[in-house]
């Protein structure tokens, strides 16, 4: 603004209004965090605004959602680039592990809507295989055990299709998938115990786990993990101590050894302070470069290579949350 008029003869009241609305406007730019507010990188991703699923590209206003009339959570990106796979919720309890939720996938243009689960479980984490096989697949409540088991399903399957990868005697929860057809999950196994292990799915349930190495989770909780695309970098919200407590957990991002099986040179990016504030779900750019997360109802994008944080969420009056990159499965 003021390049733009700096040559021009102006009386001095005028001149320090300029200088007063352009302050303003900067100041306007930061967000709660101190973070540079509402700007646009031209990455491309889906959320949900107040039950609604929209995609657009970050930083920008929003347009027409994809899904109205329901609340819809949690939309993750196919690899292919085509489709979402979310859960949407049919009813409401104040306790989230007793919703009763059903799984759905659309197309990234708003059409093809289908479900895939009948809507009477607890059906939580959906996201996608990144093996070439395109397979939904997400976490499972077991009613009488209070724990989960892991399910799959095919795009164009009707509710009842879906197959279980894990027994639902014990507790499983998958987080993200591996090229080679792995799944990062944390599990209660019968026999090795609580850990994070890369699982191999096996005929009737029947998995293989093998222990992920990471010093935090001796002192913690590590949840909503991701691994970038390549498998060599990850993301996840860390919660101090094991009694459950969303609100005013760190996000971490890390390097991930896939041969060693190990989480290592991890770094707070968010949160460090652990302000009893919900950040969460961080999730990875295509191209690596950068994590977008939902922190206080507003979306963030955080950019590696110099440690800048901005907000990309442009109305502050909207309740933002579970953002997720384009063609990047989490």
């Amino acid at each position: 603004m003021w390049r733009a008029i700096k040559n021009v003869p102006l009386w001095p009241s005028v001149r320090h209004t300029l200088l007063v609305v352009a302050f303003l406007v900067s100041v306007s730019s930061l967000a709660d965090d101190g973070s540079v507010g509402a700007t646009s990188d031209g990455f491309r991703g889906s959320y949900f605004v107040g039950g609604e699923i929209h995609v657009n590209v970050y930083g920008t206003a929003e347009g027409k959602p994809l899904t109205t009339g329901h609340w819809d959570f949690k939309p993750s990106w196919s690899k292919t680039g085509d489709m979402l796979v979310f859960f949407r919720r049919l009813e409401n309890d104040p306790d989230v592990s007793k919703w009763k939720t059903a799984i759905h996938i659309i197309n990234v243009d708003g059409s093809g809507l289908h479900q895939l689960s009948d809507g009477t479980h607890t059906d939580f984490n959906q996201t996608w295989m990144r093996d070439g096989t395109n397979t939904p697949i997400w976490n499972r409540k077991n009613p009488k055990t209070g724990g989960y088991c892991v399910m799959a399903s095919k795009v164009g399957a009707r509710p009842g299709d879906e197959i279980a990868l894990t027994d639902n005697k014990y507790h499983t929860w998958a987080f993200t998938c591996l090229t080679d057809g792995r799944i990062l999950v944390r599990s209660k196994h019968p026999k090795l115990g609580w850990g994070y292990y890369l699982m191999t799915p096996g005929k009737n349930a029947s998995p293989k786990f093998e222990r992920i190495s990471c010093d935090l989770q001796q002192t913690g909780v590590l949840d909503r993990v991701s691994l970038s695309p390549s498998e060599t970098k990850i993301c996840f919200e860390y919660q101090p101590g094991f009694k459950k407590q969303v609100p005013g957990r760190t996000l971490y991002v890390g390097d991930f050894d896939i041969q060693k099986r190990a989480i290592t040179n991890v770094k707070a990016f968010a949160n460090a302070e652990g302000k009893p504030i919900w950040f969460a779900y961080p999730r990875w750019s295509k191209d690596e470069s950068a994590i977008v997360y939902h922190a206080g109802k507003k979306l963030f994008l955080y950019t590696l290579v110099d440690g800048s944080t901005k907000q990309v969420s442009t109305n502050d009056r909207a309740d933002y949350r579970y953002p997720h990159m384009e063609g990047a499965p989490k």
